[in-house]
């Protein structure tokens, strides 16, 4: 610290990095991007001190600008929202922006969880809970006249109901001022309790979505170890059961080690839990801290997997280098893999 005539001089603090601990405005202690620093992950097979893959050509996304970004951003700042194109650092955001569109997470930015795949913050938010949040979340539907909308939230074990109250209340609010909208969600797993899983599809939603991620045997280098591969499917096995009219959906990041056999288990295995609609995508790592990437999956695969998962029984699978649990989401039916063209990509 410097002095001047005798007074301290604060100099203005560093940025944080990836890894770092702060303090958050709530006033609680958080991991910028999930991950820490001293735990610098290899992927499920490779270590530290392999060179990285070098990113293929056909992995390049637009970039955010013009008129419509400006907007989405203005309401994201003005109604205090996260996103998960942000926080995540989705490679989509330039497309989903630009298109007026965005991936609204609830229940803030900071997750319990610290999944080796995910940049999303993590720490334990102690109960904070923003209570204008629905009423903010479905006020900004309507501005963004959006037709269809994908919620999604951090995990929130810190909660007794994992956040099932608050994510019922937000879907409840968008419906009552934007009655033709329709809802997903996107959920965490709320460790299992089925209870909290009604709650969420007893509040008027449209499709129900709990991500396994990952096949059954990478589960736990990639997930946080209170997740798990047969706890997701229970979930979207249960609420199939529940609520039959829900579609449900669920996605799989590829690239970090899974073999073609597991792929084919992993979508026979969420065809036995009834699951609707399958998206499949690159894995991409955030920051040198995550796990690292196994193999780039080539455009002519995420189009072979597509008809694996097509003729396993599935309503549709966006499949696609780019493609993300939420990209596209209100396309996922026009049974046109979301008009992707992945050959077009090579």
């Amino acid at each position: 610290m410097s002095e001047f005539k005798g007074i301290p001089i604060l100099r203005e603090a560093r940025p944080l990095r990836s890894g770092d601990k702060y303090t958050t405005v709530q006033g609680f202690t958080a991991i910028k991007d999930g991950v820490k620093s001293k735990a610098a992950a290899p992927g499920a097979g490779r270590t530290d001190s392999a060179p990285p893959l070098r990113k293929p050509s056909w992995l390049r996304a637009p970039l955010g600008s013009g008129k419509e970004f400006a907007a989405v951003k203005q309401i994201v700042r003005e109604h205090s929202l996260s996103t998960v194109c942000e926080e995540a650092k989705c490679p989509n955001i330039g497309e989903c922006w630009n298109a007026g569109t965005a991936t609204i997470m609830l229940m803030g930015a900071v997750c319990t969880r610290a999944c080796r795949f995910c940049a999303v913050d993590t720490g334990n938010p102690r109960g904070w809970l923003d209570a204008f949040e629905p009423e903010n979340v479905a006020r900004s539907v309507e501005l963004m006249r959006l037709k269809y909308v994908v919620l999604t939230s951090v995990n929130r074990d810190d909660l007794e109901d994992g956040g099932a109250g608050h994510y019922a209340a937000a879907i409840r609010a968008i419906k009552q001022r934007n009655p033709g909208t329709a809802v997903e969600a996107l959920t965490p797993d709320f460790q299992g309790v089925m209870r909290d899983v009604r709650t969420v599809l007893d509040s008027g939603l449209d499709v129900f979505a709990q991500n396994v991620e990952t096949v059954r045997r990478l589960t736990h280098p990639v997930r946080d170890a209170r997740a798990g591969y047969e706890q997701t499917i229970g979930v979207l096995r249960a609420a199939k059961e529940y609520r039959p009219s829900v579609l449900t959906k669920t996605s799989m990041m590829l690239g970090l080690g899974e073999t073609d056999a597991e792929i084919r288990a992993t979508m026979a295995d969420l065809k036995g839990a009834a699951v609707d609609i399958l998206t499949l995508g690159q894995y991409l790592r955030p920051t040198s801290n995550h796990l690292s990437v196994e193999r780039f999956v080539a455009p002519r695969e995420f189009d072979q997997y597509r008809e694996w998962a097509l003729a396993s029984g599935f309503l549709e699978c966006v499949s696609g280098p780019l493609v993300r649990s939420s990209y596209r989401a209100e396309q996922a039916l026009a049974r046109n893999n979301a008009g992707l063209n992945n050959a077009a990509l090579t």
